[in-house]
């Protein structure tokens, strides 16, 4: 079992950032990918920005935007957000993918762009 817990989320203006964190605890699995996934209001969940195995996929709506980048010694997975505009307003899930192919979800965490 993996235990995901998300921080950093939070309200704020329009050109502004934030940065969400992502902690992994538990077993000793070893984890193969930890990515970002969002809900906007309404829709459906979707990906993000994913690293794994020194890669990193982005969805086009955030390219050049934000930057996610990975710990691996404290299996902490981040997302640098840059230049916020209110589409980008959701709640923010991150997710690892173990060598296994298990996959685990975190809790989720708002993030809310408006002034």
């Amino acid at each position: 079992q993996v235990q995901l817990v998300e921080s950093g989320g939070g309200l704020v203006q329009p050109g502004g950032s934030l940065r969400l964190s992502c902690a992994a605890s538990g077993s000793r699995v070893s984890i193969y990918a930890m990515g970002w996934h969002r809900r906007p209001p309404g829709k459906q969940r979707d990906m993000v920005a994913i690293a794994s195995s020194g890669n990193t996929n982005y969805a086009d709506s955030v390219k050049g935007r934000f930057t996610i980048s990975r710990d691996n010694a404290k299996n902490t997975v981040y997302l640098q957000m840059n230049n916020l505009n209110p589409e980008d307003t959701a709640v923010y899930y991150c997710n690892a993918v173990t060598v296994g192919s298990s996959t685990y979800w975190g809790q989720g965490i708002q993030v809310t762009v408006s002034s």
